[in-house]
């Protein structure tokens, strides 16, 4: 039997893995293929990651400011869901306070 390879990744491998999937985005945009929505979308997940990474290795200060923009660019992008689900509770609301106004 072969011997069993472990492999744990430090900043430096996980930097190089970085700079390999953005090279890879870049050149599938060169040839035509558009993944700009999905980067748009992992980006606040991949800030939030790198700031918890921070607070791991006592980088409170920049960790902190990486979850913190990361968190905001998040709400950014899930506004819109978060505007359906306030709207879709004001018509629940409405309509729980119009069938009680109805049985007064």
């Amino acid at each position: 039997m072969g011997k069993a390879v472990t492999y744990t990744m430090n900043s430096k491998s996980a930097l190089g893995a970085l700079l390999v999937v953005l090279g890879g985005i870049v050149v599938l945009n060169f040839i035509g293929v558009n993944l700009g929505w999905i980067i748009g979308l992992l980006m606040p997940f991949i800030l939030i990651g790198l700031g918890v990474l921070g607070l791991k290795n006592d980088k409170k200060i920049i960790g902190g400011i990486l979850i913190v923009v990361g968190a905001i660019m998040l709400l950014g992008k899930l506004a819109g869901i978060f505007t359906l689900l306030l709207a879709i509770g004001l018509i629940v609301w409405g309509v729980s306070v119009f069938k009680g106004a109805r049985r007064a």
